[in-house]
């Protein structure tokens, strides 16, 4: 009997690509960038293949699914699965999985990056050096709020969110979060380090913090989420941060907003166009007012060597006919 056949949209690391080679017989896409969607549907017709595995760059519905008639099991490498039309893939049977839990250390430290990275301005001081304007130590130069101290309100107290929470025990932070609904368990497990987590509206939150961070899945009420009037409603010394998915941000109302000064800066992992162009309007406020990375809150090599396992995992368990150990369609069906 022949190996069942899989198609892989890009190089992942080694950790995965070797499982999956070892039990099928592995095609991978090796362009640096993304390949199309008629691509997709070119090759998994060509290979009448068996397996899929994606990621998150990849638009997989059903035309997709409909390419290739022995498509059994979709498996992303991402968290995410807003890129798969999970409704069409149970329609016709297909199992999906994705990377769930992996990456909350990860990306929550990163975001803890990102937001010392825009207070206290270290990307433009490096720039400052580089230009050669360092002259003269200055008590007014190049100064930035404190962290310790300041009130963080995170949005969506999820898997990254309520550890982004814990990291603030070493700052002695107030900290405010809304979510859809309040979040007692994850309050009660925050209190365990020292984190009296307190649940407000989003208004509230958006008066009250000194930084905004956001944790949450791209969904059509987060879409925006962050928007003109949102952004009004902050301080004008505030500080967001966004680690999540680029739409959740208006991009053209943050624009405004640091134009205008409605808040003092922003950092952004995630962007709306993705990738961003690096003569988009918005890049003019960097690096005074705007820090940005090019969707990086996840890439340390612990993490991918993991997501690459998984993705994987959940690929061959498919491929077998069994339960995948992360099933995005279970997880969707929770929600």
């Amino acid at each position: 009997m022949s190996d069942p056949v899989v198609y892989v949209t890009r190089e992942i690391p080694d950790a995965g690509l070797e499982l999956v080679a070892a039990e099928t017989e592995m095609h991978v896409w090796d362009g640096k960038l993304p390949p199309e969607k008629d691509h997709i549907i070119e090759r998994l017709e060509e290979l009448e293949a068996d397996g899929l595995l994606c990621l998150l760059t990849d638009e997989t519905d059903g035309e997709v699914m409909d390419a290739s008639p022995n498509l059994d099991v979709i498996s992303t490498f991402s968290v995410g699965y807003d890129h798969v039309d999970i409704d069409a893939a149970m329609e016709r049977g297909i199992a999906v999985g994705h990377t769930p839990g992996v990456l909350s250390d990860t990306t929550a430290d990163f975001a803890w990056a990102m937001l010392m990275t825009t207070a206290r301005r270290t990307v433009e001081g490096s720039e400052y050096v580089l230009a050669d304007e360092w002259e003269t130590w200055g008590p007014k130069l190049l100064t930035g709020p404190d962290v310790s101290g300041a009130t963080l309100g995170i949005v969506g107290l999820g898997n990254i969110g309520s550890v982004v929470a814990q990291r603030t025990a070493g700052f002695d932070m107030d900290v405010l979060y809304t979510d859809a609904e309040p979040q007692p368990d994850v309050e009660e497990d925050l209190a365990d380090y020292g984190v009296d987590a307190q649940y407000v509206s989003k208004d509230e939150l958006l008066e009250r913090s000194d930084f905004v961070t956001l944790h949450v899945p791209l969904m059509e009420p987060t879409h925006h989420y962050i928007s003109e009037d949102e952004l009004r409603a902050m301080k004008d010394s505030a500080v967001l941060v966004n680690t999540s998915r680029g739409p959740v941000v208006d991009t053209e109302a943050l624009d405004k907003a640091l134009e205008n000064d409605w808040i003092e800066r922003a950092g952004l992992d995630v962007t709306d166009p993705e990738p961003l162009p690096g003569d988009h309007e918005i890049t003019r406020h960097v690096p005074e007012k705007l820090v940005v990375t090019p969707h990086i809150a996840s890439a340390s090599i612990q993490t991918r060597d993991k997501m690459a396992t998984m993705a994987a995992k959940n690929l061959l368990a498919g491929l077998r006919g069994e339960e995948l150990p992360n099933s995005a369609v279970e997880d969707w069906q929770r929600k």
